[in-house]
């Protein structure tokens, strides 16, 4: 990478700015979605007003939103526009322009953290330490659902969904690894699946829980 135009959260940012109806419309049809799915494997395991956090919660749909329903919601995006577009879709929750590896929260503040397709949006180097983060804002035995990598790979896309000029950056590392930071991180795989589920290689989904 060279220089401002290259920094990873500029690109990220950027991106959302010029594509984020292409990326996400208004409406999602969650029913049979891979999104769906997973959130059914987190959420039967949380109690009613369950505390959660949406890391990376985009617009809002459809994680916040279904997230919504039964438990209490903080959703947090790097994108401006796409906080701005939560807070409009999602009134039920509370949304906060912040940088997932920078933002503070206390220790033990949430009951479960959701990370769909946004840890990969990050530089991998700070994967480690981001995993580190969630399972010191998760209470003992909090979970975390997290979309990661299978295949080791840092890129950028150009113009992204389709729209001239929209960039985004993507950065994994091998599932491999994944596994090891977790439990670094103090952090049990109850669950582990693919999505898409016959992707070529797709990405890793993680449900882990906190030791403790």
């Amino acid at each position: 990478m060279d220089g401002v135009a290259d920094d990873p959260r500029r690109i990220v940012i950027d991106g959302y700015a010029k594509a984020s109806h292409a990326y996400r419309g208004d409406q999602f049809e969650l029913e049979g979605s891979g999104y769906a799915y997973w959130l059914a494997r987190l959420t039967r395991r949380l109690a009613p007003g369950a505390r959660v956090l949406d890391a990376g919660c985009g617009n809002g749909l459809p994680v916040a939103r279904e997230l919504a329903i039964a438990f209490e919601v903080t959703g947090i995006d790097l994108s401006p526009v796409q906080v701005e577009r939560a807070r409009a879709l999602v009134p039920g929750a509370r949304f906060e322009v912040a940088d997932m590896a920078t933002a503070e929260f206390a220790g033990g503040a949430f009951d479960a953290i959701a990370a769909f397709y946004s840890i990969i949006n990050v530089p991998r180097a700070e994967h480690p330490g981001l995993l580190g983060r969630f399972a010191g804002w998760l209470a003992p035995g909090g979970w975390l659902l997290a979309v990661v990598g299978r295949d080791p790979w840092t890129g950028i896309e150009d113009n992204w969904r389709g729209v001239p000029g929209a960039r985004m950056y993507y950065s994994q590392a091998d599932v491999a690894k994944y596994r090891a930071w977790f439990a670094d991180a103090g952090l049990e795989i109850a669950e582990e699946g693919r999505e898409p589920r016959h992707g070529t290689p797709g990405y890793s989904v993680l449900l882990a829980r906190r030791a403790g």
